[in-house]
């Protein structure tokens, strides 16, 4: 031992050969060799739901209460976590945030409140069908053990970056939301799939809301669209958050997405959970 000692005095530091030794952990073209030729998928059969704040939650009883009904059937046949999204009271926070100048890492973790708050009420509405809130750095490697045990657990959208949030393109809005989180969430377990239950059909060139139901006739609707495609044509506005499409192109193990309209469909969500193509695809490459 006191061998041991002196030879490590004299040497210095004790290096574990690796093969990242000495390489640039910037270098794009060494980066390229670090892809692995399969991915780990530690949850292949959890299902990752998300429910809009703005296009469900806020609703009340008559939109919300038909899907718990619709996700209480489907906890039967399919393992779920449902992610919570913010809605309009994050944009009310949003509004009092940039009016004071809050820089964009203030508004993240403003915003996860929200969130936060919405996941708490699923959770109490849900509770005698197993609900269960968890946090995200709580039992997240245990969720299929939860579902097998008949719980349906539910988290908050905001992904948490908090204070380390992303600067933003344009404005000060973090680009980072709840369907960013529900993405991340989905691809770093290696989810089955990823849902956004949404209050449209899917996705359209425009934002329906902004027309009339005659000129709604008049927008481009998309069944099926690569992330690619959509991130060429810069739309001005999306269904969903637009680094979503960023992150999809990237992704090691979410190959797809689906968008559908569970607030006049609820029914849209078992058939989205069995494979059927029911609201929009939006796809990798």
């Amino acid at each position: 031992m006191r061998k041991l000692r002196k030879e490590r005095r004299k040497k210095g530091r004790l290096h574990i050969n690796s093969p990242l030794m000495g390489e640039s952990l910037v270098s794009k073209s060494f980066l390229r060799h670090t892809e692995a030729p399969e991915y780990f998928r530690m949850h292949p059969d959890i299902n990752v739901l998300k429910i809009g704040g703005q296009s469900i939650i806020d609703r009340g009883r008559e939109a919300v209460f038909p899907i718990l009904d619709v996700l209480v059937q489907a906890k039967e046949r399919h393992k779920i976590i449902l992610m919570a999204g913010g809605g309009t009271r994050t944009r009310h926070i949003f509004s009092i945030g940039v009016d004071l100048g809050m820089p964009t890492g203030v508004l993240s973790k403003l915003a996860d409140k929200v969130s936060w708050q919405n996941a708490e009420m699923l959770s109490v509405l849900l509770a005698k069908h197993g609900g269960v809130k968890i946090g995200h750095g709580d039992n997240l490697e245990q969720l299929t053990m939860f579902c097998q045990l008949g719980y349906i657990p539910i988290t908050y959208g905001i992904p948490p970056y908090g204070y380390f949030e992303h600067p933003a393109e344009y404005g000060s809005i973090p680009p980072h939301r709840t369907d960013c989180g529900a993405f991340l969430l989905a691809e770093n377990i290696g989810a089955r799939s990823l849902i956004y239950l949404k209050d449209e059909r899917g996705l359209y060139e425009d934002d329906p809301k902004k027309y009339t139901k005659g000129e709604r006739k008049s927008l481009k609707y998309f069944s099926r669209i690569s992330a690619d495609q959509l991130l060429a044509m810069d739309l001005d506005d999306l269904i969903v958050e637009r680094d979503v499409l960023v992150f999809l192109k990237r992704s090691k193990t979410m190959k797809e997405l689906q968008i559908v309209d569970a607030l006049n469909h609820p029914e849209h969500i078992l058939a989205a959970l069995d494979g059927e193509h029911v609201g929009t695809i939006i796809y990798r490459d």
